[in-house]
């Protein structure tokens, strides 16, 4: 019914904080770099991956992927455009140095057959030079680890995307980078564990990989939940589709509780901005600037879907009460218990360095309009809220107990 911590870290897919936390810019960071970077994203073809590029080219940008194609040949199967713009170089391979881009390809696929001539590990990196890389994919740190060592005599600086789940607990509001970390029980392991267990604990020790690797040259960005179009994690999405058809919309718990979210678009600007003047340390990256409640965010949804929709709030006891499970309202974690600083992260360090924020009308009317280019079969994967269940009751109607029941149990006076 609500977004737990676990939740929040199965959605989403320490060094001393002295060394960390610059206070003052270096010279490299008062003035814009003028020349076109060059940059090496590892990943590309995902959901920040895209977005980054788009704003790199958009600025001037020289950019390069390295992935091992499984994602844009999933895309273009199930009939979706190609994310790659003309003029990228592709590069492929394997985070792993110990395996293919085709072992990557085939995975869980045990019967599949192996390919000699694919591309081993990080070879096709080897003997290159890039001014900055932009690492999307890296979960456990001996992956990055690899890259991080290989390419630091060969670039400038080094982005690594990390999370709020490498913090060890989210229960304090305006909990900041100083905040402890997430341990892992194996420092070694590389499963993500039962719920996600080892993802914030990974990510926390990918960090520590890649400024070790390149020390006093990584940004480490700990982004929140990033939405927007080509999400298809089913989050933030759920709130334009459902206010587009209408009605009476539920919303849980009450109305000032607060929401953080940051649009995928502005996160990546924010990315390259970071490149362009040699921004480094570590930074919390969600938003908006100010406090957002959960009654702004679903007006602005409303204003960028241009619907008529209302809302209706209803207690998180009463709508478990009702059967209503976790992540039923995607995104939203009420102020209390261990979720009461998930929507109060302190991202002032952020600010300091330029984040910049789009008003979430404008996130909802470009969500939508992405949601409904997609085929039927992806809208169904990616809002399964509103998919057609055999024998299961459309989520409409279940709004439509809830609202009936909690208007049955306010006229009781309960």
């Amino acid at each position: 019914m609500t977004y737990t911590r676990r939740e929040f870290i199965a959605s989403l897919t320490a060094i001393a904080a002295g060394s960390l936390l610059p206070q003052t810019l270096n010279s490299a960071e008062t003035s814009r770099k003028t020349s076109s970077l060059r940059i090496l994203i590892l990943g590309g073809t995902g959901f920040l991956g895209p977005a980054c590029t788009e704003s790199a080219l958009a600025r001037g940008h020289l950019v390069t992927h390295f992935n091992s194609g499984r994602t844009e040949e999933h895309r273009q199967e199930t009939g979706r455009p190609s994310v790659v713009p003309a003029g990228v170089e592709q590069l492929y391979g394997n985070r792993d140095p110990n395996k293919t881009a085709a072992d990557r390809k085939t995975e869980g696929k045990p019967n599949a057959p192996k390919d000699p001539n694919s591309p081993k590990g990080l070879s096709q990196l080897q003997g290159r030079e890039w001014d900055a890389v932009i690492d999307t994919s890296g979960f456990f740190p001996r992956m990055v680890k690899a890259s991080a060592e290989l390419l630091a005599p060969k670039v400038k600086q080094y982005v690594f995307i990390s999370t709020i789940s490498a913090y060890k607990n989210t229960n304090l509001p305006n909990f900041d980078e100083t905040a402890p970390l997430e341990t892992l029980e194996d420092p070694t392991t590389e499963e993500m564990g039962k719920d996600f267990a080892n993802y914030g604990g990974g990510k926390a020790l990918c960090e520590k990989a890649a400024e070790a690797a390149m020390p006093g040259r990584v940004t480490n960005i700990r982004p929140g939940f990033i939405v927007g179009p080509r999400d298809t994690s089913g989050r933030f999405i759920y709130w334009p589709v459902r206010a587009s058809l209408g009605g009476v919309m539920v919303v849980p718990g009450q109305a000032a509780d607060p929401i953080q979210i940051i649009d995928v678009r502005d996160l990546a600007d924010w990315i390259i901005h970071c490149l362009e003047y040699n921004i480094v340390s570590v930074y919390n990256a969600t938003g908006p600037e100010k406090e957002l409640s959960m009654k702004a965010m679903v007006e602005g949804v409303r204003k960028g879907v241009g619907s008529d929709v209302s809302f209706a709030w209803i207690e998180n006891g009463f709508l478990k009460a009702q059967g209503m499970k976790e992540g039923q309202f995607p995104l939203y974690a009420p102020p209390t218990g261990e979720s009461a600083g998930l929507h109060r992260c302190n991202i002032s360090r952020a600010l300091a360095k330029g984040l910049k924020f789009r008003p979430v009308s404008d996130t909802a009317k470009a969500t939508l309009e992405w949601y409904k280019s997609l085929p039927p079969e992806i809208q169904t994967r990616v809002a399964p809220q509103f998919a057609n269940v055999p024998d299961g009751q459309p989520w409409i109607e279940t709004e439509r107990r809830l609202l009936e029941n909690w208007r049955k149990r306010e006229r009781a006076g309960r």
